[in-house]
Parts: C-alpha cells; structure tokens; sequence
C-alpha cells in the first residue's frame, strides 16, 4: 500500500525542519562508510540517507531538537506509533527500521554510543508479495512491438529481448557497458547490487538482436564516445525511468493491458523458465539472489500459472 496523502503532509512537515550539524555530520559519516566499505548502490545509499533524514528530523522537530546519539527505544517507538497514525506503509517503515538498525550498530561498533535503540525492535510482518508477470504469448507481442527500422526502436528492441532473455534489473540493463559484453560467448558481465558481479548468458535471439544493434543502429545514437551499450537519443546514458516509459509504450502497441512494471520481464524471465523445469537454485544465480527464499517467490507464480492453465484446459479441471 502506498503512503496516503496524510503520510506525505507529515513528511512535508518535517522537511520544514532544518538538520542539525551534528546530525547531518553523524549520517554523512554512516553514508560514507557504506560508500567505503560496504560498496552499495547508489540507490541503496540513497534510500539510507533519506530514511535516516526523516528519522534525524522527527527527533528535532518532536523532542526538542534530540540527538541521533540521544535517542532511545522509546523514541523509536514513538516514530513507529505516528507511522502508523499517518497510514505510511509497512513496507517503508520495514525498510526504515533496517536503516536505523545498521545506523546504530555502526554508532556502537565506533564507540560514539554504548547501545542500539532499534536492537529489540522486529520489522512489521510483511504481506507476501507476488510479482505480476506476462504470459508467454504476451511476452512475444512486447518483443515485436518496435519498428527496426528505426535506430531508437532497433535500441530498444535490443534492450526488450536482452531483458526477457537474462532476468537482469532494468538499473542492470542501462549501467551495462561494452566491455561487458561477450558476443562471442553469448553471456554479459553484470554488476547487480553490492557490486557482485555474475555471468548471465544470453539466448540466440537476444545475441541475434544486441549485435544487429550495436553494428547498425547504436553508431547512429552516439553524439560522443560512451561506454554505455544503449545510450539515449542524445547520446547519454539513459535512465531507468526513461527505459520505464518506453516498456509501456511498447506494452500500449502490443494491446497489453496487464498493469506492468520496470521488472516485469525478469519476473517473466523467472516465472517461465520454472514453468519450463528449470532449477531453483539455477534461477538464482542468473538472477542474482544472495537468498534462495527471494527466489522462492516465483515458484508460487509459477504453481498458479499451472493450476490456471489446468483449471481452464483439462476435461475435469
């Protein structure tokens, strides 16, 4: 559930609130170590810092200016007591009691307090989220939505059938640099988060398609040398909301009327191949899942995919 409009006035109240120095100086030097030593994303750190931004401002704003250093559990559930209050969503005030929780046990480990507020506070119990996903015949029509014989189109194309093809991350497909390619080989180097890197490889027809693109269309949208293997019109590295808002052009021509999202391929990507019997744990490498219960979720997919295929096809179904 998205926070309500209540949620955002709340986060418009805070924003009112100046950081305090020493605020701003204990979650500059938390953002920088994970920068450092932890090598996350620069939309993880973002997230982080955003969370821990409104968690610094709630404390000033609320009990008379407090310190991050100050703060105890009682604090931290009086935050949680207003969330709920403001209908924000479980899903964000999970993600922000993680945020606060690796804070603190920073906090601890350099000595700038003794305890952790957040220690013996459990994250909201999350409803289970099943990712929607195309049918394989819808799949098909998306493929074949754009006009190749326009360098964009021939662009996305490319970028459409390697989606489908590897599962990677729309973030993953727009960061992919040349050198990362082995058309030779058939595979990518990707860099998914936490900077680990995997091999993905990649089937005949996104092989067939990337390397059409790169010999004829993708010199036609370099204005300057770019490492980037999809540049934008302009010729710079493209954005995933950009990417995004191409998805569902080609999902309006191809008649999808399924709500979709920037990851609808990779869950189809999923979803498909363990309709077809491929191995869990195989999904979870070419996915990238540190946790094989991230994966897990596609197996509910697929097992209703299956249940609906034989409720609507078998004689006593």
């Amino acid at each position: 559930m998205a926070e309500n409009i209540v949620g955002k006035a709340f986060n418009q109240q805070l924003a009112k609130t100046t950081l305090s120095l020493e605020n701003e100086e204990l979650i500059e030097d938390f953002i920088n170590m994970l920068w450092v030593e932890k090598g996350l994303s620069n939309n993880t750190v973002s997230a982080y810092k955003s969370d821990l931004n409104k968690w610094a401002l709630f404390l000033q704003r609320y009990f008379d200016k407090l310190s991050l250093l100050d703060a105890t559990e009682s604090h931290v559930q009086a935050y949680l007591a207003v969330r709920v209050e403001q209908s924000f969503s479980q899903r964000s005030t999970a993600r922000l009691l993680s945020s606060s929780r690796a804070f603190y046990v920073d906090l601890v480990a350099t000595k700038k307090r003794q305890t952790n507020p957040v220690s013996a506070i459990k994250n909201p119990k999350l409803p289970q989220y099943l990712p929607g996903t195309l049918s394989e015949k819808q799949v098909e029509s998306l493929l074949d939505a754009p006009n190749i014989s326009e360098p964009i189109q021939m662009r996305d194309k490319a970028m459409l059938e390697l989606l489908y093809a590897t599962g990677i991350r729309v973030s993953e497909l727009v960061n992919l640099q040349m050198h990362e390619i082995g058309l030779q080989q058939g595979v990518i180097r990707v860099t998914g988060k936490g900077g680990k890197e995997r091999l993905v490889p990649m089937g005949e027809e996104a092989l067939s398609s990337l390397e059409y693109y790169i010999k004829f269309a993708r010199p036609e949208l370099l204005k300057r040398p770019i490492s980037a293997v999809f540049p934008s019109k302009r010729g710079q590295l493209m954005t995933r909301q950009t990417f995004w808002h191409r998805i569902k052009h080609y999902a309006a021509v191809a008649g999808i009327g399924t709500t979709l999202s920037p990851h609808t391929l990779r869950h189809a990507f999923a979803t498909h191949l363990l309709n077809h019997g491929a191995d869990l744990r195989v999904v979870q490498m070419l996915l990238g899942h540190s946790d094989l219960s991230t994966t897990q979720i596609y197996t509910h997919v697929a097992t209703q995919r299956l249940q609906s295929l034989v409720k609507n096809h078998h004689p006593r179904g």
